[in-house]
Formats: structure tokens, sequence, C-alpha cells
């Protein structure tokens, strides 16, 4: 019995200096380890938001590879603190890993993409932007995909992949944008006429800028009409409204002036049976009648 006690004693002593002291020095490390993480994230997150060169999402971005970081080192030192060998945690880690990667392999260039998207910002949050022939307004830049919202209100979800590996036209890369219009204009108007009330006109829209200044120059003869081209330069935000506000200005500012805006006419002439009988060339008869005997003769 003597002996049954003492191997108690002994095992309680064991398991508190040795298996006990590396339990508690496990929690000890626990609650400090997440207390530290913590701190580091209100850290990176308070130092990546005051950047410049960092949007939120690249700050969103920064913060969760930190604690992805911390939680793996964290892992690896309560690992350690409870006596096991981390050589074959960190084994297991980099299996992991690499089967991870060959299975998302396309996830993966997506997120690379997403990376680069959100670092080099080729567009950012709220910009115009055109890719693979969809055109809208950019909601949201996620690290795999980018969320495009078109002017009918159509939500088109992008991979990143796709993005940086075709043309991307941003639109709202600069802060004024050309606006563009052809304007016809009938031979018979004074060109130099035209050319001012066009001007004019273009001039006196509130969202034209003055710098770069308007212009207007003759494009093309065309078939039917002079071909005027109309320049002006305006905020970006204010694109739309300028250029269908100047469609219409414009129009109205050459009716006003008299000056005719030709269109293609399409004449048709309709001849009724007496006249289609007086135009018959001289000798068609006498041909129908010998072409009429030539036939008869064939008969016999």
């Amino acid at each position: 019995m003597e002996k049954f006690l003492e191997t108690l004693k002994n095992i309680g002593l064991d398991f508190v200096q040795n298996t006990g002291l590396a339990i508690v020095r496990t929690i000890a490390f626990l609650v400090l380890g997440l207390v530290v993480i913590k701190i580091v994230q209100s850290l990176t997150r308070g130092a990546t938001l005051k950047s410049r060169r960092l949007d939120k999402v690249a700050s969103s971005f920064v913060v969760s590879i930190v604690t992805v970081v911390l939680y793996i080192i964290l892992v690896i030192v309560l690992v350690s603190s409870l006596g096991f060998s981390t050589a074959g945690i960190i084994a297991a880690f980099s299996a992991v890993a690499l089967a991870v990667a060959l299975a998302l392999k396309d996830s993966l260039a997506s997120l690379a993409n997403g990376v680069i998207i959100i670092f080099t910002k080729p567009f950012k949050k709220g910009d115009y932007v055109e890719v693979n022939g969809i055109d809208g307004l950019v909601q949201d830049i996620r690290l795999f995909n980018t969320k495009i919202l078109t002017y009918d209100n159509v939500a088109v979800i992008i991979p990143n992949s796709e993005i940086l590996s075709s043309k991307m036209i941003n639109y709202s890369a600069m802060p004024i944008r050309r606006v563009v219009i052809d304007i016809p204009v009938s031979y018979d108007a004074e060109t130099g006429v035209a050319k001012q009330v066009l001007l004019d006109k273009t001039k006196a829209h509130p969202y034209v800028v003055n710098t770069p200044a308007p212009s207007v120059v003759l494009k093309e003869y065309g078939s039917s009409a002079l071909v005027f081209t109309v320049r002006a330069w305006t905020p970006n935000d204010q694109y739309w409204d300028t250029l269908f506000e100047l469609r219409e200005g414009l129009l109205q500012a050459l009716n006003d002036a008299d000056i005719k805006v030709p269109f293609n006419h399409l004449e048709v002439t309709l001849l009724n049976e007496r006249d289609s009988v007086r135009a018959k060339p001289e000798g068609a008869e006498k041909g129908s009648a010998d072409e009429k005997s030539d036939t008869d003769g064939g008969r016999l």
C-alpha cells in the first residue's frame, strides 16, 4: 500500500513539474498570443489606413495577411510549448499547402492578380471601366474577382485573372474627357457660318471647359452633306450629360440659323398602264409579232 501511494505521489509530482507546467505555460502563451495579435492588428490597420498609397481594400488585405501569419506562428509556439516536435507540424503544413495550391491553381492565379490590382491600382472603386466589351462602374474589388455594375443595373463578376490578361479601358482615369460629335450640314450652307454657329453653341454649354478649348472642324465631304466634327472637353462625371445635351442643342442651333441638316431621300415614280405602253420602244410590237411567227413556224 505504501508503494502504491508512493507511485501516485511520484506521478503527481511528475505531472505538476512537467505536463502540468507545460499546460499552464501553453495557456499563458495562448492568452498572450491572442493579445499580441489584437494589438498588431490594430497597429497595422491604423498604419495602412494612414498611408496615402493604400486604399481600404489594400489595407484590409494587409491586415488579413498579417493576421494569418501571426496565427500560424502562435500555433507553432503552442505546439512547441506542449513538448511536441514542430518539424512534423511544419512538414504537414507544407504538404497541405502544396495540395491546396495544386487543387486551386486557377483561384490562386486570380488571387495573385487581385493582389496586383489592389496595389498597382489600374482602377478603383467607382471608376467607369470597360473589360472584354463589358462596361460599367466598379462596385467592389475583391481578392479573387471584381464586381462591375452596368448602367442597366446588372452586376457582372469578372475574375481578376481575366482582367489583367485582357484589354481594359479606364474612362475615369483622367479628370476631363473629350466629347466628339459629327454633324452633317447641307452643301448649300456657308461653311464659316455653320462652324461659328456650332462653336458658339458648344462654348455656351455649362459643362464644357475652356481649356482645352472646344473646336469645330470640317471632317469630310459626304455623299449628301458636309460633315463637321465638334470637339469639346468636359469633366469626367458630366460626360454623358454633355454628350446628349450637345447633340440636341447643336441641332436646334442649326435650325434656328436656318441651316439645313440633310438626310437621304428616296424618290419613287409610279407609272400607270397607259404610260407603260407609251414607254415601249418602236418596233417592240413588230418584234413580238415576228417572235410569235417564229414560234408558230417552229411548231410546224
